[in-house]
């Protein structure tokens, strides 16, 4: 079944129609969902469920859950946002991505329950993926939160485990102005009696006490459960690069000489020890090894998060792509910098939405960059290259270029760049996800998996 007046010949179609079912892009609220959700007679599936908040770390951690899971033998459905390239990256089935087919069946059956219900798009999405997830008949589901935690959509349906895993300064205009007040909003998907697991030591301490006013039951980072570094083995170096062996300690699990997480940077350790904290919280049906939790630390991949692409003859720059696209995160991208060092210059290739905290982010990263690029994004929360150097300008201080697109400036940056150089490209999933085009289309990095079926039928 199709809307009124809309036909249905493809998948971007059924997108562009959702965009345009509400007014605003974002309008947090659970009653929309709940009501499509009963018109459907949905009901909540008995599988274990994790949902995962924060302002930043929310994917590294939802891929290590689900690395470690699988690691376990355990079918795993998870849904996560934005997408980088391909809507379909929102919604994995086991290892892969969403079929087309299977969500167009699924918009169809929530276009024929919503009636006169307006929804945005992100909760056409979530409605999508918990469809789509009920369908597949997993082991395990893992939820990633859009915004915020207590109105975001995600929160109409009740975890098993919630984790927020770090609180800093991002929507503010929707969440609140002080940390206080974001924490509280993240606070709201922890639930009575469930365990809540918080993943970082400097929460704001009203995390905590909204997760015991609600009963739920604190796991914290540093308390509950811990991790501490153990020694490289004899004869390998221990930074970044090939980084020592670690240990984790929770209420439950006692693991050694566990090896270090797939995904780069010194913070994927604190995300490490929360996946397995939230996994070790899970009643499941069959025990989880120790080797099966080394397994899922090595096998776990989350493109864009201090991705490196190295050229392994030596004869051209190292390419960096992460999504750091607040303060926060870009406070960790420039430490993954300084411990990750390069005999030549650094080269950036800068997208941030309009709505971001561009010159905070700049201000962060000011001292990790030699040359800096600024680039046009598309949308009613873009602009133009121009405008962005012209925010940040101030918190720079010196001269930058600008590019109407992603792919002319990694371009130049490229022509401009020797091979010691680096050129990281960062900011905005908008900025990310050309980028990773290019760099296919240049043969300078190996395409990606993309599914058997294009966005477009």
């Amino acid at each position: 079944m199709t809307p009124k007046g809309f036909v249905a010949s493809g998948l971007d179609e059924w997108l562009a129609y959702q965009a345009s079912l509400h007014p605003r892009a974002i309008d947090l609220g659970l009653e929309r969902l709940r009501e499509v959700l009963a018109r459907l007679c949905w009901r909540r599936p008995e599988v274990p469920i994790i949902t995962v908040a924060g302002t930043n770390g929310k994917g590294s951690v939802v891929a290590t859950c689900a690395a470690i899971l699988t690691a376990a033998d355990y079918r795993v459905g998870t849904f996560t946002s934005p997408h980088l390239r391909d809507y379909r990256e929102r919604i994995q089935i086991g290892n892969r991505s969403v079929l087309a087919s299977e969500l167009v069946a699924a918009f169809e059956r929530i276009e024929a329950a919503r009636g006169d219900v307006g929804l945005t798009f992100f909760e056409y999405n979530t409605l999508a993926a918990l469809l789509v997830l009920e369908q597949a008949r997993l082991d395990a589901w893992i939820l990633e939160v859009g915004m915020g935690g207590r109105l975001d959509a995600v929160n109409v349906v009740d975890p098993d485990v919630a984790v927020v895993v770090s609180i800093g300064f991002d929507h503010q205009e929707f969440l609140g102005s002080t940390l206080e007040a974001i924490g509280r909003e993240k606070a709201g998907i922890f639930r009575a009696g469930k365990p809540a697991v918080l993943g970082s030591d400097s929460m704001p301490p009203v995390v905590a006490a909204t997760a015991q006013q609600l009963g739920a039951v604190l796991e914290r980072l540093g308390t509950e459960f811990s991790h501490s570094r153990e020694p490289a083995d004899v004869g390998a170096p221990s930074d970044l690069e090939v980084p020592g062996r670690w240990h984790y300690r929770g209420p439950r699990w006692d693991l050694p000489q566990l090896p270090a997480p797939a995904l780069r940077g010194e913070t994927q350790y604190d995300n490490a020890a929360t996946a397995i904290a939230a996994v070790e919280a899970l009643v499941l049906d069959r025990p989880i090894s120790a080797a099966a939790i080394a397994r899922g630390l090595a096998a776990v991949r989350l493109v864009a998060r201090f991705q490196v692409i190295v050229d392994a003859a030596g004869r051209a720059p190292t390419w960096i792509l992460d999504v750091a696209h607040n303060p926060a995160a870009a406070r960790v991208l420039a430490g993954n910098l300084r411990a990750l060092p390069t005999r030549g210059r650094t080269f950036a290739v800068c997208g941030i939405l309009s709505d971001k905290d561009a010159a905070g982010i700049v201000s962060e990263l000011m001292h990790s960059i030699d040359a800096w690029s600024f680039v046009s994004l598309p949308g009613e929360r873009g602009g133009s290259g121009a405008a962005l150097a012209a925010r940040v300008a101030p918190a720079l201080g010196e001269p930058s270029t600008v590019f109407d697109g992603v792919a002319a400036a990694c371009a130049a940056a490229r022509a401009a760049a020797h091979a010691d150089d680096r050129i990281v490209v960062f900011g905005s999933f908008h900025t990310v996800g050309p980028a990773l085009d290019w760099l296919e289309e240049s043969g300078i990095l190996m395409p990606e998996p993309r599914g058997d079926e294009r966005t477009a039928a």
